[in-house]
């Protein structure tokens, strides 16, 4: 029997969200900042540090060569969401990251320029700090707002059976089961402080907070959302959430096609740990290295979580889907 991969779904507002605006965006900060020339040094500040700006180019450089790393974050972005996103996760974190980046960029290339406008030498720019701070917070909005304007998945439901060598639990007819695992991951936090020390010691040395504090902040919230989850099978299929709320994966029974356990390696299949998209668009809760529970799912979409005990989750998943099925 032939099977055909399902068509990624959504691709016109992937391609608005993830290409098109970051494009147009990317395109309205060249055509600002060259018309600034006339108000500019010559060379820019192009980079600061503790006792002001440290490093300078040519305004046709600097921009031009901001723009080309927007272009092609956006289009990083946007393959992501266009070729592999069968699932909402993937297409928003493709989404997000074109319109995020391209924002962070044109707020760094405009405020640093801003800055600078009437300064006779480059040398008497001034503090870049709060530039720095609107453009973290620029990238955050934007990157939230792509994945926000990304349609998510409609409902696709099926009536095929699980196939029959697909792993079960047995229960009798009118027997109810229900399981639940907690996971958390020490490679988060290892990985967290790796990140964190430097950015304190970068702190410390250019001894700019207001830049510092917000980035501590963001990273203290990712880490607290990915570190911990709580994985469930019940009579509503599978649900994993993390410590926070957020982020979270829930996968209805009329929805599962198989569920199994399978080897995982965290950074040659997903990049790393934590809440991570992997090969083909792949979705994964991934904190460790060993034993996980792949849920495949209708729509070609697939789900990947590193938990004890898998077998057993796999098993009352398969179980209930049938049973779902009957219903």
């Amino acid at each position: 029997m032939t099977t055909t991969t399902p068509t990624v779904p959504h691709r016109l507002a992937s391609t608005l969200v993830a290409l098109v605006v970051p494009l147009v965006l990317t395109a309205a900060t060249v055509v600002v900042a060259l018309s600034w020339r006339d108000d500019l040094p010559d060379p820019v500040a192009t980079h600061w540090g503790p006792d002001g700006p440290d490093g300078s180019g040519s305004l046709v450089a600097f921009v031009w060569s901001s723009a080309l790393a927007a272009v092609l974050l956006a289009a990083g972005g946007w393959a992501l969401a266009f070729f592999a996103g069968r699932a909402a996760t993937t297409r928003r974190l493709g989404t997000g990251f074109s319109l995020g980046f391209a924002g962070f960029l044109s707020t760094l290339v405009l405020g640093t320029l801003a800055l600078q406008r009437g300064v006779a030498d480059w040398t008497a720019a001034p503090p870049v700090d709060g530039v720095v701070l609107l453009t973290l917070l620029a990238g955050l909005v934007l990157g939230a707002l792509g994945a926000a304007l990304t349609p998510g998945d409609a409902p696709h439901p099926t009536s095929t059976p699980v196939p029959v060598d697909a792993a079960r639990l047995p229960l009798a007819p009118d027997e109810r089961a229900g399981w639940v695992q907690h996971i958390r991951s020490r490679g988060v936090l290892v990985v967290a402080g790796v990140v964190l020390v430097p950015v304190l010691l970068v702190a410390v040395l250019v001894r700019t907070p207001a830049v510092v504090v917000p980035a501590v902040l963001v990273l203290a919230l990712l880490v607290a959302s990915m570190a911990s989850f709580t994985v469930s099978v019940d009579a509503r299929g599978l649900s994993v959430r993390s410590g926070l709320g957020w982020p979270r994966q829930h996968v209805p029974l009329d929805e599962v096609v198989r569920a199994e356990v399978v080897p995982v390696r965290p950074f040659p299949e997903f990049g790393g740990w934590g809440y991570r998209v992997g090969r083909g668009g792949r979705v994964g809760i991934v904190l460790r290295t060993g034993e996980g529970l792949l849920v495949e799912r209708t729509g070609g979409r697939s789900l990947v979580v590193t938990v004890d005990d898998a077998a057993t989750a796999a098993a009352l998943l398969n179980t209930l889907a049938d049973r779902a099925r009957v219903a």
